[in-house]
């Protein structure tokens, strides 16, 4: 039989993959080495060659645009239809078994399947109607806390809460939601995989008829399985079935929702007779960015082992930019993406990666400045965030308290005990009275229109802003912000949700206190008579209202490094490179290796580069109002030295005793511009602001502004053709 159009196009390695007579394999496949090909000519040659049935064939991905796109190469390959094949994610193939022995399983024949926000909606009602305190016990918490029981395999009853009385209350919150799931008949997202795993446990016959049904198991990304998803692969495969399993132990960078890097170990140990190959030829990336990467990753102790390469060139030197602080670093950045794009490059063959989502601020604003169009993959612009807007309604109300839209938004947020039937009594009175709902609010509270609980309510909604605007009306734009999150307790109110969302939430908060901070009013809006609040609100509204891309158009991406996975691009920029940043504080802190997780997520970051890679940090980076010195991520101190190409010499920031919070920065330094009026680290004095160093500065022409650590007054953006600035 001629076999070459499944063997021509591979190489040793993935020849000996997809040909292999072992009955259970590792492939550790390294970034850009074919797996997924490996997987379609594995695939094809067990009903080709082997003479396999395709109904005896389960193959598992993660999402179901991996499974889609299996299907698609499988079926282009085989010239058949795969459709009677079981491919799909582990959610689907389980759900479709349940479906099949839904009376096996225990469970109601016409079973409805809830989402994340049915889930969510549930558990708040159950924990009201339980009579207890959702501020102390947020739904959000309890979902996260069921959901990773589940993973884990565990029902309530199996549980031990060792007479921790905040375990206990979980675990009661957990089993009443459990039983009401019963007789609604409701399965969620994390109950298809365990109801699939019992229905192997307790139905001994099902389980000897799928393990001789089910010959040969294949797992993509096996590294990001979590416990159930392993167990219920060790027990379809018995020790009778073929099972391959393809990953690479240096791209798990999900531990924070359940993902076990160490299943790929365990798999060797588990399973009979285990035979590893490695896919190390690398078909993406230059040598240099290899070899940088490989450098990196073998920092992490305890690997399976592999080291990329390729057979094509070494390519160009890796980039690194030492900026002075987060603007420069922003300034630098969209410099060299119009170089790229004046060179006759596509726009969307850029990448700028970060760490923490609050990070893309200010690069979706140079973006914006230069007219460059740019898309946020797989999140939302800055402005757009809930969080973002929720602070900002709060700041609309100190500037206007008759905003009906702002009232709406937050009245209620965090919960302060406002529903719905409070909401509509306020609405109908500020309709009937034809009052803004302000106004209609204290309406109510005088005339005693609203229940006693409802009326202390609002009225201690309303003292709340009173309150804010008397104490901050003085104060800058940044303290209004930082003052709005702390007095609204946006901060507490977030810190209630699982930790990955719930620290995004809060470094975006964070950051829109910078932003605040940062805020230079334009000249128009200030010889218009508008206050600074005004015109940071309306600069905010305009930049929400902007269009971002399309996923079709021609755009730069903007993503985090977790987004970035399984994607590639010619030009990548990594940035925010500062210890503390990335790697994340918490992994420093915390144990479990978390830091060699952050080391596995630059590997991933450093392998989606294909012709070029840029990395950056700031030396100085202003973290809530406050700038904070930084040093350079330890990762880069991992990439040897004769791979990298520094673009400015990196630099240890000074601050002089009379001006704490200003840098010095070395004369004649490379970064600074020959026909700029003022040195960096330069004192200047201002009518207003008084005298300050010059710390950073951006933009060209009359667009040219200047960065200023005013002794008294902290530090301020301004226009240069406007600030009319004096050295001293």
């Amino acid at each position: 039989m001629d076999v070459s159009h499944l063997l021509d196009e591979l190489n040793e390695a993935q020849r000996e993959a997809v040909t292999t007579e072992s009955q259970n394999t590792l492939v550790l496949a390294g970034a850009g080495s074919g797996k997924t090909r490996v997987l379609i000519h594995r695939l094809a040659w067990l009903i080709q060659v082997e003479h396999i049935s395709p109904l005896s064939i389960l193959a598992v991905t993660f999402t179901n645009k991996a499974a889609g796109e299996m299907r698609e190469r499988a079926q282009k390959l085989l010239q058949v239809s795969v459709r009677p094949m079981w491919i799909g994610t582990f959610y689907g193939i389980a759900h479709r078994l349940l479906r099949m022995h839904w009376e096996e399983a225990g469970l109601p024949e016409n079973f409805q399947i809830l989402d994340a926000d049915d889930q969510h909606r549930i558990l708040r009602r159950l924990i009201k109607e339980e009579g207890l305190d959702e501020g102390q016990w947020p739904a959000r918490q309890a979902q996260w806390f069921i959901n990773a029981r589940k993973d884990e395999g565990q029902r309530p009853h199996a549980i031990e809460h060792m007479d921790n009385p905040l375990t206990a209350q979980w675990l009661r919150i957990y089993e009443i939601y459990q039983a009401y799931c019963q007789r609604a008949g409701l399965v969620d997202f994390a109950d298809l995989l365990l109801y699939a795993h019992e229905l192997w446990l307790n139905q001994p016959s099902l389980l000897k008829h799928y393990r001789k049904r089910i010959s040969h198991l294949l797992v993509d990304e096996f590294q990001d399985t979590n416990s159930i998803q392993y167990a219920w692969i060790r027990m379809l495969a018995g020790d009778t079935g073929s099972t391959m399993v393809v990953g690479d132990d240096d791209q798990s960078i999900y531990g924070w929702r359940g993902a076990q890097v160490e299943n790929v170990k365990h798999f060797v140990r588990d399973f009979a007779g285990v035979k590893t190959i490695k896919l190390e030829q690398n078909y993406r990336s230059t040598g240099t960015i290899l070899n940088a990467a490989n450098a990196l990753i073998a920092n992490n102790e305890d690997r399976m082992g592999k080291k990329l390469w390729t057979a094509d060139g070494e390519g160009e030197p890796i980039t690194l930019y030492s900026a002075f602080n987060e603007q420069d670093e922003a300034r630098y950045v969209i410099e060299q993406v119009e170089q790229w794009l004046g060179k006759g490059r596509r726009a969307n063959e850029v990448a700028i990666v970060y760490r923490t989502t609050s990070q893309s601020r200010l690069f979706e604003d140079y973006l914006l400045r230069a007219s460059v169009a740019f898309r946020v993959y797989g999140g939302q612009r800055f402005f757009e965030r809930a969080e973002i807007r929720d602070a900002l309604a709060y700041l609309r109300l100190l500037q206007n308290p008759n905003d009906d839209a702002a009232i709406e938004r937050v009245i209620n947020a965090p919960a302060r005990g406002i529903g719905q039937k409070t909401l509509s009594i306020l609405r109908l009175q500020a309709r009937e009275s034809s009052l803004p709902l302000w106004a209609a609010a204290q309406q109510c509270i005088k005339q005693d229109l609203l229940p006693a609980r409802a009326s202390a309510a609002v009225k201690a909604f309303i003292q709340l802003i009173a309150g804010m605007h008397e104490r901050m009306s003085e104060w800058t734009l940044g303290n209004q912000m930082q003052g709005v999150i702390e007095a609204s307790e946006l901060v507490s109110h977030y810190e209630k949700e699982p930790r990955e969302k719930m620290e995004s939430r809060v470094e975006n908060l964070r950051e829109l206190v910078n932003a605040a901070d940062a805020f230079v009013m334009p000249a128009e809006d200030e010889e218009s008579g508008m206050t600074e609040l005004q015109s940071f609100l309306s600069h905010a509204a305009l930049e929400a209202g902007e269009t971002q891309g399309e996923a079709w158009d021609d755009c730069v991406q903007l993503m985090t490094l977790h987004s970035a996975k399984g994607l590639e691009f010619p030009l990548v920029f990594i940035v925010g490179l500062e210890d503390g940043l990335f790697p994340h504080q918490r992994s420093v802190t915390e144990a479990g290796g978390r830091l060699e997780e952050e080391r596995r997520l630059c590997y991933v970051g450093m392998t989606r580069a294909r012709e070029q890679l840029c990395l950056s940090y700031a030396e100085l980076r202003r973290m809530f109002g406050s700038e904070n010195r930084c040093r350079a991520s330890r990762f880069l101190d991992e990439i040897p030295a004769e791979l990298i190409r520094e673009v400015r010499p990196r630099m240890q920031v000074q601050r002089p005793w009379a001006s704490p919070r200003a840098p010095v920065y070395r004369k004649n330094d490379p970064a600074v511009r020959q026909d700029w009026p003022f040195q960096l680290g330069q004192t200047v004095s201002h009518a207003k602001f008084g005298h300050g160093t010059v710390v950073s500065f951006e933009g060209s022409g009359e667009h040219t502004r200047v960065q200023v650590n005013f002794n008294q007054a902290g530090a301020k953006w301004l226009v240069l053709a406007y600030a009319k600035l004096s050295p001293v």
